[in-house]
C-alpha cells in the first residue's frame, strides 16, 4: 500500500520520498518539499524556494540578523537571503500595535544559526565612495 500524498515529503532534486519528520534528503542533501497535487503542471513557488537553500544555513536556533520598516521591505531581505541560499522568516517585531493582516510595522528577520555569519555577509552593505 502507498504513502498518502500528505504524508510524505519528497526531494526536489531526485524525487525519493521521505517521512514528514525529515528535512533534507539523505541521498542528494537537498531541502525536502510537499510533493504537488495531481493535475500540477509546474513546480510550485514553494518547490523553487527550496531548491536555492543549501543545507548548511539551515540548522540552529533563529537569530535576528535584520530589520525591516514594513512587509515588502522585509520581503526584499529575505529574497537576497534565498539568492544566497539562506533560509529566512519575517517575524513582526515585538510592541508595534498594528494587527497582523496589515503590511504596516517593523519585522524582524531571522535566519538558522548556522546561518548567521553568511547572512550578515549577504547583507552587509557595500562601502559608500
Amino acid at each position: 500500500m502507498g504513502v498518502a500524498a500528505d504524508d510524505h515529503l519528497e526531494c526536489p532534486s531526485c524525487g525519493r520520498e521521505h517521512p514528514p519528520d525529515e528535512r533534507f534528503c539523505a541521498a542528494c542533501g537537498m531541502p525536502l518539499v510537499h510533493p504537488p497535487h495531481a493535475g500540477d503542471a509546474e513546480p510550485g513557488e514553494r518547490r523553487e524556494q527550496a531548491r536555492k537553500i543549501k543545507p548548511q544555513y539551515s540548522e540552529g536556533r533563529l537569530i535576528k540578523v535584520a530589520y525591516a520598516q514594513n512587509l515588502p521591505e522585509a520581503q526584499l531581505i529575505q529574497g537576497l537571503l534565498l539568492e544566497e541560499g539562506i533560509p529566512s522568516m519575517a517575524r513582526r517585531a515585538p510592541g508595534f500595535d498594528v494587527p497582523d493582516f496589515l503590511a504596516a510595522g517593523p519585522r524582524d528577520i531571522l535566519v538558522p544559526e548556522s546561518g548567521v555569519q553568511a547572512a550578515r555577509e549577504a547583507l552587509r552593505a557595500p562601502p559608500a565612495e
